[in-house]
């Protein structure tokens, strides 16, 4: 999947050529000052990289068991509770 760029002129002058090209599966660079800014890429390209992304993002439980176990490292603090009567 090979992409294209194109400045933003020519993006916006040929604006119909760059949806076609991106459709066929050919993400689009364009360049703002000569600066990548933007790319356009099908819709079912960009589902296929959000479902990617999904898989690689670790679920909350994942990312709560990977968290660093307590090696008792801290001494652990005494706190005299409030009395509330």
């Amino acid at each position: 999947m090979s992409s294209s760029q194109w400045s933003l002129q020519d993006a916006k002058n040929k604006f119909s050529a760059l949806v076609d090209t991106a459709i066929k599966g050919k993400p689009q660079l364009v360049t703002r000052r000569g600066k990548p800014a933007v790319v356009v890429m099908s819709v079912g390209e960009y589902n296929k990289f959000r479902h990617l992304e999904k898989l690689e993002a670790p679920s909350f439980t994942e990312y709560l068991l990977n968290m660093p176990a307590d090696d008792e490292e801290f001494e652990p603090i005494e706190i005299k509770l409030r009395d509330f009567r």
